[in-house]
């Protein structure tokens, strides 16, 4: 479809938390969702960043920005974020993420850092702030996926430990785990007749500071002095690469999941994006769904 970030509804009125929001896909998703006059929460763990894109922002929006100190990679930071929230959630971005680091880490809590930043600390993100999404009429939920989903494998389950870690494999299995939540909790709210909407979408391959982040790909020094050359060269936009997530956070079906439509998802126009057959394993989505419980100690009841 042309769908575009043009084709946005106006968005007064309604309150987003974008996390990840100060740069790259995240800063372009709350760009455009301000600009149409939501009131966004960029939530980010380099707040200095996110106050610098919040400023940026001001001028041509309509809505208001603000910036919350969130580290995903802490579930410490993420119950002290939801704890500060007050009032109605309309919208959930679930965006932020860390890329293929090269060896073995772990957050705060002792998980493997790419599956406890971009799917534990969201899974407990969106259970801590789901009474505030409820007392929304129109909640949604917005998973950032990625075609490395297709990487994943049920060894998910076991947590990327450090004896078997492959930067590309545990980082798949991270991206398998967002789509794998993303349609559970959107079987659940269906099972409970509830008004929370859960959808994913992905942004193909985009030039984002993902891969120079230091936390990722970027510890490596050539590819943090090379990446700010060579990606714009090869990819589309963050810009572009945004679409996909702001048509699923305000006009994508429940459950749907959505990214570009060219050479092989990587760019385009956006569409359906296809699920791996793992990703659409509602045995494995309820094992994870379980186990993402019992190591978050967030229970998600709707």
């Amino acid at each position: 479809m042309s769908w575009t970030h043009d084709d946005l509804p106006d968005l007064t009125g309604r309150t987003a938390v974008v996390t990840g929001a100060n740069s790259g896909i995240g800063l372009h998703t709350a760009r455009r969702l301000a600009e149409h006059g939501a009131s966004v929460v960029l939530a980010c763990r380099n707040v200095e960043s996110a106050q610098q894109a919040a400023a940026t922002m001001q001028a041509g929006s309509d809505g208001a920005t603000r910036v919350e100190p969130l580290d995903l990679a802490s579930l410490s930071s993420v119950r002290d974020f939801a704890a500060r929230w007050q009032g109605p959630l309309d919208l959930l971005v679930n965006n932020a993420g860390v890329m293929t680091p090269p060896h073995y880490r772990e957050t705060e809590d002792g998980f493997e850092l790419q599956l406890g930043t971009n799917h534990l600390g969201h899974f407990a993100l969106t259970g801590l702030l789901l009474p505030a999404l409820l007392e929304s009429a129109a909640p949604r939920v917005v998973t950032v996926s990625s075609i490395a989903h297709h990487d994943g494998r049920p060894t998910v389950l076991e947590g990327n430990p450090e004896s078997t870690y492959q930067p590309q494999r545990a980082y798949g299995n991270s991206k398998l785990a967002n789509l794998l939540f993303a349609r559970e909790l959107h079987k659940r709210a269906t099972a409970a007749a509830s008004p929370l909407v859960s959808t994913a979408g992905h942004p193909g391959v985009s030039a984002t500071e993902l891969v120079a982040d230091p936390n990722g790909m970027g510890s490596r020094r050539i590819v943090r002095l090379a990446a700010p050359y060579v990606m714009p060269l090869l990819f589309q936009s963050a810009a572009a690469g945004a679409n996909p997530t702001l048509y699923a956070a305000t006009a994508a079906a429940p459950g749907s999941y959505t990214g570009p439509q060219w050479l092989r998802e990587t760019r385009g126009p956006i569409g359906p994006a296809k699920l791996s057959r793992y990703a659409q394993d509602d045995e494995l989505a309820l094992k994870l769904w379980e186990l993402s419980e019992l190591r978050t100690g967030v229970e998600l009841a709707l």
